[in-house]
């Protein structure tokens, strides 16, 4: 009966956020209303946008297992790192880019470098959201099973349909109004449950005193190789996420300059801030039912609530990770329908309308859906999907973008060779170095050199070949002043 009442609510609240955005849809007549609310939203929608830009399935479900297992020095990753970049946005590109009259990221390498860096950024940008959006879907497929039994399967094909059903009509609208209202679920959800269970493992001195040695460890041991996997830690999204598409929409919804940078900053902290209380729900499940760690350990928190509280603080508790979840999904999805649309569909065709590029865009929206559908029925590590995304991204196009920025030498062979050397070296690293560690056959440095991670290396590449490839290139033919 009470699982009964609990996915009658799931479902009630599915609805309600395809209302929300049924209606934000009628907003939508350009592209510029699709892709960025025809930059019309105040501060604190957009400061809730970004916050949900990451605050989904590896926030609640991944980081809170990995906090589980291996402590404070396991979620660097996320939320330190994801906070970084929201900070970083603010800091170094909302206000140069805000003025210019772009869509998305790939509009300015265009600007800067040329139409080759455009549809080269265009290439690696799209498939570097796929994991993402398939970490999303997988995520929300869990919540399902674990209150339903509803088979994975379907589960993910629920999901995937549902996310498209309302970011295709609204597009951007649809996810600012719809983040804004999951903002309130998720910080009042989780508040909630966080004040229960600290009283029920007796209070904060109570649960740092029962801390396994090192539990709460934030810097690494001085030894080479766990300071360079914790510098790899904070680069993955702090860093890599900063030149992705999703960030740089809901950036530049804002209404003005002001409000863009500022909604950065707030972002950052409500981020660094509320992500902890999922942290803190899982360490202290992990006090009061050691036995959760022995299964899945994504399904800690759930299986918790479903399992020892009842059915108000399971509303609670679903309501907040539905609205996570929907949230990050909504504008990943959106990000590189748009790319595909606005810098690899639109130079093919000559004097196209603005209706026909918005649906093109749509028509993307649904192809992307279907890729990263079929990806989640295929794969279900939360935590290694969101980090593959963020580790694409940055050892091919975060280079080019600072670059581009406040770099004036920067030229386009430069860009389109950091591009392309930073993602071929991380994909060669990333197969190989695992194995010739494993293999057992080296010791000393060149043991180190293997087991520095495939970013590092990636990114340190994509720097030397924009250094490099600037001094043969030509310089730009437009300024992006």
């Amino acid at each position: 009966m009470q699982n009964g009442l609990l996915l009658g609510f799931i479902v009630l609240y599915l609805l309600c956020t395809l209302a929300i955005g049924w209606w934000a849809s009628r907003r939508v007549k350009t592209t510029a209303d699709f892709v960025m609310a025809g930059k019309g939203l105040p501060m604190m929608l957009v400061a809730c946008a970004l916050f949900a830009t990451w605050f989904g399935s590896e926030t609640v479900l991944g980081a809170g297992s990995e906090f589980a297992e291996h402590g404070l020095l396991g979620v660097i990753e996320d939320p330190f790192g994801a906070a970084l970049c929201l900070l970083l946005a603010g800091l170094l590109i909302a206000r140069p880019l805000y003025n210019l009259k772009i869509l998305t990221f790939n509009d300015f390498y265009r600007i800067r470098f040329g139409k080759t860096a455009e549809i080269t950024s265009a290439l690696v940008m799209v498939p570097s959201y796929f994991s993402w959006i398939a970490a999303q879907i997988v995520a929300l497929a869990i919540v399902l099973e674990a209150v339903g039994g509803l088979d994975r399967t379907w589960g993910v094909l629920i999901c995937t349909s549902l996310v498209l059903m309302y970011t295709y009509v609204g597009g951007m609208w649809s996810v600012a109004i719809t983040d804004f209202v999951q903002t309130i679920a998720i910080i009042i959800g989780l508040l909630v449950l966080t004040v229960s269970m600290v009283i029920q493992v007796g209070g904060w001195g109570n649960m740092v005193a029962s801390a396994p040695p090192n539990f709460f460890q934030f810097f690494p041991d001085p030894e080479p190789v766990k300071i360079i996997h914790w510098v790899a830690a904070w680069m993955t999204i702090g860093l890599g996420s900063v030149p992705q598409q999703d960030v740089f929409q809901r950036v530049m919804a804002a209404k003005n300059v002001r409000s863009s940078v500022w909604a950065c900053y707030s972002s950052s902290f409500m981020y660094l801030t509320v992500a902890m209380l999922p942290l803190i729900i899982c360490y202290c499940a992990r006090m009061l039912y050691p036995e959760l760690l022995e299964g899945d350990t994504q399904m800690i928190i759930p299986a918790m609530v479903l399992q020892h509280s009842g059915l108000a603080m399971q509303i609670f508790f679903f309501g907040a990770l539905i609205s996570a979840i929907l949230s990050t999904c909504s504008g990943a999805m959106l990000a590189p329908a748009t790319v595909i649309g606005e810098n690899l569909a639109k130079p093919m065709f000559k004097n196209i309308s603005d209706a026909q590029l918005l649906k093109i865009m749509r028509i993307s929206l649904v192809g992307v859906a279907l890729i990263t559908g079929m990806m989640a029925l295929s794969r279900n590590n939360i935590f290694e999907l969101v980090g593959e995304s963020s580790a694409f991204s940055l050892v091919s196009l975060f280079v080019p973008l600072i670059a581009g920025l406040y770099w004036k030498k920067a030229t386009g062979v430069g860009a389109i060779a950091s591009m392309l050397t930073g993602l071929l070296v991380w994909l060669f690293a990333n197969w190989t170095f695992p194995g010739l560690v494993e293999s057992g056959k080296y010791s000393g440095g060149l043991l180190l050199v293997f087991e520095t991670p495939a970013i590092i290396w990636g990114l340190l590449a994509s720097f030397m070949a924009m250094w490099i490839g600037s001094f043969w290139g030509q310089p730009q033919p437009e300024s992006v002043e």
